[in-house]
């Protein structure tokens, strides 16, 4: 089963555009969970539990992980995952970025050691800084695009002067995205929700790619908003929402408060269609 199969499924499985985020930051547990490695692992797989009937895709970030020396950790997780939640993908948001024999490497690490169904991936560096993560049958990659954050524009948003019709650089990745980089129907693109006009511009020049799309709930991305933007019937739309989630309670109660949160995103999301 191919990466777009498995999001197909879980869509409708789940009835569900919505994707948990997973970055988890020991600071804020509660009371009664280790703020160490292991207890990430255990904060993190509460929360799969609590909203595995919930979900198109789970997305953990590797760096909350590897900040803490919690990489044997995640590789329990994503098993975890696997056993609770078969049906539903993985997306590891590891935004790699490199050419070569280290993109092959990087690979390695995404699709055989944690094994993630999909992977964040910068396009900087071009399409041989892609296409190794092309060469692992069925799984996904989702170049960074249109980024939610303000310096999302010191590059994104600037026009191409040697490219005809000087697009702006998203829209070019976007385009690449879309035709001759996606040879194999593997590709998505990463856009964020804090600009819904950009995303409808996004889809109009992909308009059945995958789209990854942080920063609705606590970065103040707009739910309905964002699927009125880039939901199209051939087109999926993967919605991410984590610290709205993860930390919905700072009690005991945290992953039943995470479900509710949850439960309500989904709910939200499924309104707009």
């Amino acid at each position: 089963m191919t990466f777009l199969d498995q999001l197909h499924a879980a869509a409708d499985q789940n009835q569900s555009m919505l994707c948990v985020g997973l970055d988890p930051e020991p600071s804020r547990f509660p009371a009664g969970v280790a703020r160490d490695a292991d207890g990430i692992h255990d904060f993190c797989a509460r929360i799969v539990e609590a909203t595995a009937d919930l979900v198109i895709a789970f997305k953990p970030q590797i760096a909350y992980f590897a900040a803490h020396r919690a990489e044997p950790q995640l590789e329990r997780l994503m098993a975890h995952m696997r056993a609770v939640a078969p049906r539903v993908p993985v997306i590891l948001d590891a935004k790699r970025g490199d050419i070569g024999s280290t993109a092959e490497q990087y690979a390695r690490e995404a699709f055989e050691r944690y094994g993630a169904d999909a992977v964040t991936l910068s396009p900087f560096m071009g399409f041989d800084s892609v296409e190794p993560y092309l060469r692992h049958e069925g799984k996904g990659a989702f170049l960074l695009c249109r980024t939610s954050n303000p310096g999302g524009d010191d590059l994104q948003n600037q026009r191409l002067a040697g490219v005809a019709g000087e697009p702006r650089l998203y829209e070019h990745v976007a385009r690449l995205a879309q035709g001759p980089w996606n040879l194999n129907g593997q590709l998505g693109l990463v856009v964020g929700a804090t600009y819904p006009q950009e995303i409808e511009r996004v889809r109009a020049l992909a308009p059945t790619l995958p789209l990854l799309i942080p920063g609705v709930g606590a970065q103040g991305g707009d739910a309905a908003a964002t699927v009125r933007a880039g939901l199209r019937a051939d087109g999926p739309i993967i919605v991410n929402s984590s610290r709205a989630i993860l930390y919905a309670s700072g009690g005991a109660d945290f992953a039943e408060a995470a479900r509710a949160a949850a439960l309500a995103t989904r709910a939200a999301l499924n309104a707009a269609r």
